[in-house]
């Protein structure tokens, strides 16, 4: 395995994850190979334990913007709100116009500091605290949990599936954001026109449990490094991508340089 990036989604080697070693063996699927081949260029981890309320608003912040705007929001929010007593408690009481201030770095501020504060009051409500939300997250059955998460206003199957993966350790969850969601279905190993739950299933159904988690943060990085919406590393050549021989490039077309949406690339035949 190479060395961590020293920027990368996964926390780097002080966070982000327990380093993990998985038995070696042929993948059964190419999106398995893929993940494989993910965690030789960047790592293998396990990942859980955070506490739950805590990911639970980080993931919030992190909706419709980059780590580098999320972050120093995130940072700012426990700086002035943890206190060493209940977050939930303390951000459900939170005056919204201060919390919408403190994390206006994060941008959507006055919308973000709504669905703190409401997910705040509807936890402390139902579940007493910031602790017996942990609880539950870590305990409960992960389709009741996943389905709890979704009902809170502004949680969308993303951040339920970080909360689900970063807090929970559970297995078997491959979050999916903007970058996988383009990178699967270009790679061909979820359908192109497949929405964010359908590249989800196809992924989990195909990648074995202990691997979703590293595959999910080193396909961002990925995405980040190679496969970009726009300028993926392949309009190059094959040689410029790691995952040529992995990709079936859909809606790619390196010998035009045309690069469309795989969902729009049924409509093109030289891009299928």
């Amino acid at each position: 395995m190479s060395e961590e990036p020293a920027e990368n989604v996964s926390g780097g080697a002080d966070g982000g994850g327990v380093e993990a070693e998985f038995a070696a063996g042929a993948p059964e699927t190419r999106a398995e190979a893929v993940v494989d081949a993910l965690g030789d260029m960047y790592w293998q981890k396990a990942y859980g334990g955070r506490d739950a309320f805590p990911c639970l608003v980080r993931t919030i912040l992190s909706q419709n913007t980059s780590d580098t705007a999320s972050q120093p929001a995130f940072d700012a929010l426990l700086d002035r709100y943890d206190d060493g007593t209940d977050l939930a408690a303390t951000l459900a009481a939170a005056d919204r116009e201060t919390l919408a201030d403190t994390i206006a770095s994060a941008g959507l501020y006055n919308q973000k500091s709504r669905v703190i504060v409401d997910a705040a009051a509807e936890i402390v409500a139902d579940f007493g605290g910031a602790d017996a939300f942990d609880d539950f997250v870590r305990e409960g059955d992960p389709d009741a949990v996943r389905d709890r998460l979704l009902d809170i206003h502004g949680v969308g199957p993303k951040t339920a599936d970080c909360v689900l993966l970063f807090s929970g350790g559970r297995g078997g969850v491959f979050p999916v954001d903007t970058h996988v969601h383009r990178i699967a279905r270009r790679l061909g190993v979820a359908p192109p026109d497949a929405d964010h739950e359908g590249v989800r299933e196809a992924l989990e159904s195909a990648v074995p449990t202990e691997k979703c988690g590293f595959g999910h943060t080193a396909m961002i990085q990925f995405g980040r490094e190679y496969c970009s919406a726009r300028t993926p590393a392949c309009l190059d050549g094959p040689e410029a991508c790691p995952l040529a021989d992995l990709c079936d490039r859909v809606g790619v077309d390196p010998a035009s340089a045309v690069v469309v949406d795989p969902a729009d690339a049924a409509d093109r035949d030289e891009l299928r």
